[in-house]
């Protein structure tokens, strides 16, 4: 079973979805990327997930960023339920779905964590750069829906501190103050933050967003 960590290089894998066969590093070409797995098809809590990132394709768009979702359950299966999906969600699903009956990306991914379900995926979420490293891994329990709002929050935040010099402190959303990260230097801010900051603590500076206008 593989043990994925933060900075590691995405497993690549080639399955089957809902919109044809995918090489995973080649489909993500240099997007960002989001692969999230839900424990079974035809059930409540995974269906109103579904719904939701697919109403939020416009904004995964606007940030480069291509979700792909993944089941153990079969391409009809997946076919099937899309249908209930797209009636009860008020919606159209348009992103792929994965079918892994034979559980190998769940496995990659280390998906089935058996003190929860010896079978079926656990909610699994990685985040993962144009780089094709992992960002951002968050696992939930079968019975908690995943808060895509936050997922949006934390990839806006992992873009910006992936090219600025910056991090984002607690409940931190796109448009508020930033810290400058420790390794930047008082005389280097000026011209790396000529929006200015604030010097709260020798080691807590803020500054406005910088990838805002």
């Amino acid at each position: 079973m593989s043990t994925i960590r933060l900075g590691d290089e995405a497993p690549n894998f080639t399955a089957q979805t809902t919109e044809g066969e995918i090489n995973f590093h080649k489909w993500l070409g240099d997007h960002w990327g989001i692969l999230f797995s839900h424990p079974a098809d035809y059930t409540p809590v995974c269906t109103t997930e579904l719904g939701t990132v697919a109403k939020y394709k416009v904004e995964f768009d606007k940030r480069n960023v291509k979700v792909v979702a993944l089941s153990v359950d079969g391409l009809e299966s997946h076919k099937g339920w899309v249908k209930d999906i797209n009636e009860t969600q008020n919606t159209a699903v348009n992103f792929p779905i994965i079918a892994d009956e034979d559980r190998n990306v769940a496995t990659l991914y280390d998906m089935i964590h058996p003190n929860a379900d010896n079978k079926l995926t656990v909610r699994s979420v990685f985040v993962i750069g144009s780089d094709k490293k992992v960002k951002l891994t968050i696992t939930y329990p079968a019975s908690t829906g995943r808060n895509f709002d936050e997922l949006l929050r934390v990839i806006d935040s992992l873009q910006l501190t992936a090219y600025h010099k910056v991090a984002t402190p607690a409940n931190w959303n796109n448009g508020d103050d930033c810290v400058i990260v420790p390794a930047v230097s008082n005389e280097e801010i000026p011209n790396l933050f000529p929006k200015g900051h604030t010097e709260v603590k020798p080691y807590l500076r803020l500054t406005p967003q910088p990838n805002l206008n």
